[in-house]
């Protein structure tokens, strides 16, 4: 899978993961995917959020979308008590960085959990494989608008006639051709059908193409103009 290549068990590495992840929220494109999964993977430890402040931001996010629990909050030292506070606040402070020490993503303080334990890397597996099952869930709902042309032989030729006549003939499960055509002059009098169809993760312009093409007695070329994820 692509992605950055970068080794986060080095400083170097995570010095240049944290600049890479500067502006963004997820490793590729605006939204999870298996390779947040992936570079997650990697990290041992949850990055130190003074050091490296967008490396943090991102481990915290990407852990909360995959249910990891009981992270350790590697936020920044608190600042020193002010010279005038009153002789309570030492106490009030301690007890607020003791409450904070253990910080979970859901703010769950149940630290009882009856649930068996996974080890990491079956949690790993784990997150990898709904990663993967999410993408494919999203790739065959995906649809994809075709636009192409076809250029008859003769002028002679009723190019609307021909135009229904691949409609009924050129079906698929999944493919749903559009409603209507355009006729755009070539020359000499010759004109060429423009139109568009829908067609599923399954389906393939290639073989819509040939399927055309087969009716060689009136269709002369074809030619895919658009292609265009809805």
């Amino acid at each position: 899978m692509g992605g950055p290549k970068f080794d986060v068990t080095t400083p170097k590495g995570l010095a240049g993961f944290n600049g890479f992840m500067g502006a963004k929220s997820y490793i590729e494109g605006y939204s999870f995917s298996a390779a947040d999964t992936e570079m997650f993977a990697k990290f041992a430890s949850c990055p130190d959020a003074s050091s490296h402040p967008h490396a943090y931001r991102w481990y915290i996010h990407i852990a909360a979308l995959q249910g990891v629990r009981g992270l350790v909050r590697s936020a920044p030292a608190a600042a020193p008590a002010a010279v005038a506070a009153p002789a309570a606040a030492p106490a009030k402070k301690k007890k607020e960085e003791e409450d904070d020490d253990d910080f979970d993503v859901f703010g769950d303080d149940d630290e009882e959990d009856d649930e068996p334990k996974e080890s990491r890397a079956e949690m790993l597996a784990r997150l990898k494989k709904e990663a993967e099952e999410r993408t494919a869930r999203k790739e065959a709902k995906q649809r994809t608008l075709v636009g192409i042309e076809i250029k008859p032989w003769t002028t002679e030729q009723d190019l609307m006639e021909l135009w229904k006549k691949i409609t009924q003939t050129v079906v698929q499960d999944g493919l749903k051709w559009g409603e209507n055509c355009t006729l755009v002059d070539v020359a000499f009098g010759i004109k060429k059908i423009q139109t568009t169809f829908v067609m599923g993760v399954k389906n393939s312009s290639d073989d819509v193409q040939v399927a055309i093409e087969a009716l060689e007695d009136e269709v002369q070329s074809v030619e895919i103009l658009s292609m265009n994820v809805l």
